[in-house]
């Protein structure tokens, strides 16, 4: 009788396999697939992957998204140049590719059971094609300046998404700029509405240094390795970001909130925002910053108001929900969907 607790893992990796190839990386795909089928328990790496005790899922633990950064990591730092040739751009058949991860699961052992301890860090740009109309939406609402305060913002690269340039539909906003966002879009124009930020912040368990070799390897390694455009994309903002030397504070997402719910801001929209974050947090700290939200949302005046913005997974399997609630009303609205990488936006609008 096979092993459940394996069988339950392996059949986490064929679900991100097909997120994966839903989300237009192949090689992913296929290397989740693999190890789905041929990983064993005879290394440590194998045994402690398929022994995980924890949730193994994509919005949980994201365990084979773990071992694809972990290995996308050994290649981009030159720790193995065998794995490197059979990793894109280069093609190997599955013999070949499967042959290095196993040498490499063996070699690099030390490496591979320490970042598998650390959740995956993503920091899409192409989620900013997502938030811009809902900000846009804020602004044209409440006719006040913006203060910005970004849960889960990793390296900050979704704070200085108005230093993008975009194209959203028919409407052309922001830029010149080096990173420039054409999502497919569907439904009817953003609205148009003058932005001023009054500041800006964010906070993270592990916030990443953009101007740190090491944390911008990091990030690049939890980004597809057969995904080129993303990677310059990355590095395009990551130099936006390392250029304004904003940080990104390390602090518990529902212990930063608390302090920057605690006072209103006269005369400014503060707007508290997250994107595929929140589906991480566990369930009794959600419910304790949806209350923490909810009460700084009772206290917001037409004069001090206060927003929320979402991307997040809603269990619907056509991409993520854009989620809007504006406080002193409180009323929440689903503004439109999107891609998880922001590849395209149906945008609905607030209507």
């Amino acid at each position: 009788m096979p092993n459940e607790r394996a069988e339950t893992i392996r059949q986490s990796f064929r679900r991100q396999a097909k997120a994966c190839t839903d989300l237009g990386s192949p090689f992913t795909a296929r290397l989740c697939l693999l190890a789905a089928e041929r990983l064993t328990d005879e290394t440590p790496v194998g045994a402690t992957i398929l022994g995980w005790s924890g949730n193994p899922d994509g919005t949980h633990d994201a365990l084979a998204l773990r071992l694809a950064g972990t290995l996308h990591a050994l290649v981009r730092s030159g720790q193995n140049p065998e794995l490197a040739a059979v990793y894109p751009p280069h093609a190997a058949e599955d013999e070949m590719l499967w042959a290095a991860i196993e040498t490499a699961l063996k070699h690099n052992e030390d490496f591979i059971l320490e970042r598998l301890k650390s959740a995956p860090q993503t920091n899409e740009v192409r989620r900013s094609s997502a938030l811009l109309p809902g900000f846009l939406t804020i602004a044209r609402m409440t006719g006040k300046p913006l203060r910005l305060s970004e849960i889960g913002a990793s390296a900050g690269l979704n704070l200085h998404w108005d230093r993008y340039a975009y194209t959203l539909g028919e409407v052309e906003w922001g830029g010149p700029s080096t990173v420039v966002l054409q999502p497919a879009w569907q439904g009817p124009s953003p609205p148009s509405a003058p932005i001023e930020i009054i500041d800006r912040a964010g906070c993270d368990l592990n916030p990443l240094d953009p101007t740190s070799e090491a944390d911008r390897l990091l990030l690049f390694s939890y980004i597809w390795a057969d995904q080129e455009d993303r990677l310059q994309r990355t590095a395009a903002a990551l130099s936006i970001a390392a250029e304004t030397r904003i940080k990104v504070e390390k602090a518990d997402a529902i212990d930063w909130l608390r302090t920057c719910l605690s006072q209103p801001h006269p005369g400014i929209t503060h707007v508290i925002y997250h994107t595929i974050a929140w589906q991480y947090l566990p369930a009794d700290l959600k419910a304790e910053g949806e209350t923490l939200i909810a009460e700084a949302g009772s206290r917001a005046t037409s004069d001090a108001p206060l927003a929320r913005l979402q991307l997040e997974a809603d269990g619907k399997p056509e991409g993520a929900a854009i989620l809007l609630t504006l406080w002193p009303s409180g009323e929440t609205r689903e503004i439109g969907r999107a891609d998880f990488h922001g590849r395209w936006v149906k945008w609905v609008g607030w209507s």
